[in-house]
């Protein structure tokens, strides 16, 4: 049953049902606990109705006219489209960049994803990498290793409903300055072990994944880190940066789409889905109860007072996930360490995509006091 359609039953009945009300929270906190490949802010599907030599035409939504670079990802196939070439009142054209698999046969049904690339980086990319197994507190986790020449390494971790594919996007602009790229796969990824209890802890506990990879980057020959992490990802590295014993090894930080307040992202994975105002704080208390979070250890870690790197963060008001209030706050409280990069028009762990050019000349602005 569809988390609505479950949502709308449970909502008749959550006066009266205890029972219906628990229900009725662990489904809504598994929007943000248990994010679908769909994302935890799923975009409509559309259907493509034709392909040509360089582009491909599909249903006009808001989703297929956005502005930038996107993957397009359907039951069986990946594809990398670019910018609108031309629209109709019904159809949007985008230019057709790659099929990674399947075929856009017409009346395929598919949505447009952040994660541009699919499969590693040699096969994707072009770009020599090895598959390296990170030590691990829950077991070994996969990880691809894109060597480099300097000392200070890249650690990429992914965010909510993506894989170690999404930053694949940024990985060519990484390998161009040089640096050496540990991008991971945690707890509760394909090829990772699992969480004890199944369930995302929104950086809470994964941030324990992260310092283990710094640990193997240590022993692999690193000096320093740059912790780069999306959503999610981006929690974990504050939280390395607050609680890790190596943190006097990282340099700086990158925080694309930041997750500074797990209740209000919460809230916002289940507006997305549909869910009925009266059962979102049912999901709030859910994911609270079902994991330990508190509001207190994620928000401690953004505590602009506690900051002590130089600190990028990517980030726009077009965000309906992760509100991008919080990065306004943690540019204007520590303008010594951080900068804001702002973006408009980008959807939740999509900065890079709407303008990869001018996102790329902020990484590079910001990295070249680690080069």
């Amino acid at each position: 049953m569809r988390i609505r359609t479950v949502a709308a039953v449970a909502a008749t009945t959550v006066l009266g049902a205890g029972a219906a009300a628990v229900a009725a929270g662990r489904y809504v906190s598994d929007l943000a606990l248990k994010p679908s490949p769909d994302g935890p802010e799923p975009d409509e599907r559309v259907t493509v109705h034709a392909t040509a030599p360089g582009q491909v035409s599909m249903t006009r939504a808001l989703a297929s006219l956005r502005p930038g670079v996107y993957g397009l990802s359907g039951d069986g196939v990946h594809a990398a489209v670019g910018e609108v070439l031309w629209t109709t009142p019904d159809t949007v054209a985008r230019r057709l960049d790659r099929v990674y698999s399947g075929a856009l046969d017409p009346g395929t049904r598919v949505r447009m994803t952040a994660q541009v690339h699919a499969g590693d980086p040699r096969s994707a990319l072009g770009l020599d990498y090895a598959e390296v197994l990170v030590p691990g507190e829950l077991g070994p986790m996969p990880a691809w290793f894109v060597p480099g020449a300097r000392s200070t390494w890249v650690i990429t971790v992914h965010g909510l409903g993506a894989t170690r594919e999404l930053p694949l996007n940024v990985l060519p602009a990484l390998h161009g300055h040089r640096f050496p790229v540990l991008d991971l796969a945690y707890r509760n990824d394909p090829g990772a072990p699992p969480s004890p209890d199944g369930l995302g802890h929104l950086g809470d506990t994964e941030w324990r994944d992260l310092d283990a990879a710094m640990k193997y980057a240590a022993e692999y020959g690193a000096e320093r880190f740059v912790l780069y992490g999306w959503s999610t990802g981006a929690t974990m590295a504050l939280r390395a940066a607050d609680h890790s014993a190596l943190r006097g090894r990282i340099s700086g930080l990158i925080l694309d789409s930041p997750v500074l307040d797990w209740k209000s992202t919460v809230r916002a994975a289940a507006f997305s889905h549909g869910v009925p105002g009266a059962l979102v704080p049912l999901g709030v208390r859910a994911a609270e109860g079902r994991t330990g979070l508190h509001a207190e250890r994620i928000a401690d870690a953004a505590d602009p007072a506690r900051l002590s790197v130089p600190v990028l963060v990517v980030h726009g008001p077009d965000d309906t996930l992760s509100s991008w209030s919080g990065s306004r706050q943690l540019a204007a409280r520590r303008p010594d360490l951080v900068t804001l990069h702002t973006v408009p028009g980008a959807s939740h762990s999509a900065m890079w995509n709407v303008d990869p050019a001018s996102y790329e000349e902020a990484l590079r602005r910001f990295l070249t006091p680690h080069m």
